[in-house]
């Protein structure tokens, strides 16, 4: 992919601002294939009010409907993300675009650029306190130590790999 201009991402920023857009593209990854605007008006609509599909009332399900056809849609298809026709949508390969914009923090975690900091600092800690002495090398040489600092970093990434496709848009049971 080629790196983006400030424009294009003030564009994507922008479509991303608004819940209902993120929803959309929600449902059309989980879906994987074309929603019709009804199941997507009353998906969004229930992830809305924070009910079921089968809770939510007719004047939730038309609010949704309405603003989703009038305004949210066609924003999304000028942008290229979905293919809207027919009262169906679908994704569009550029959609795959957004997900590098929707890097996810779980709530009570902290943004793993601040995890790789820390990490780094426990690291250079570890390998100036064999460099200095304060660490034996016996039983551990210094090949061991460097080997756990590197053991560290491989399994931290491990573990950001897996949290990040589990974050991704279409991943999660209810968008962010």
């Amino acid at each position: 992919m080629a790196a983006q201009s400030d424009d294009g991402k003030d564009e994507l920023f922008s479509i991303l601002s608004n819940h209902r857009r993120r929803y959309t593209i929600q449902l059309c990854k989980q879906a994987e294939d074309t929603v019709t605007l009804s199941d997507l008006a009353e998906q969004v609509a229930a992830w809305e009010e924070d009910k079921t599909v089968s809770e939510i009332t007719s004047a939730e399900r038309k609010r949704v409907y309405t603003s989703l056809q009038q305004t949210h849609l066609p924003t999304l298809e000028e942008a290229g993300m979905i293919e809207y026709e027919d009262h169906e949508v679908e994704l569009t390969d550029a959609a795959d675009e957004l997900d590098v914009y929707m890097d996810v923090v779980p709530e009570g975690s902290i943004p793993w650029g601040v995890y790789y900091l820390g990490l780094s600092v426990v690291g250079a800690g570890i390998l100036g306190g064999v460099w200095v002495g304060l660490l034996p090398t016996t039983p551990i040489p210094e090949l061991g130590w460097a080997a756990l600092v590197l053991g560290l970093f491989a399994a931290s990434a491990v573990v950001h790999v897996i949290q990040n496709r589990q974050m991704e848009l279409g991943e999660m049971e209810r968008p962010p």
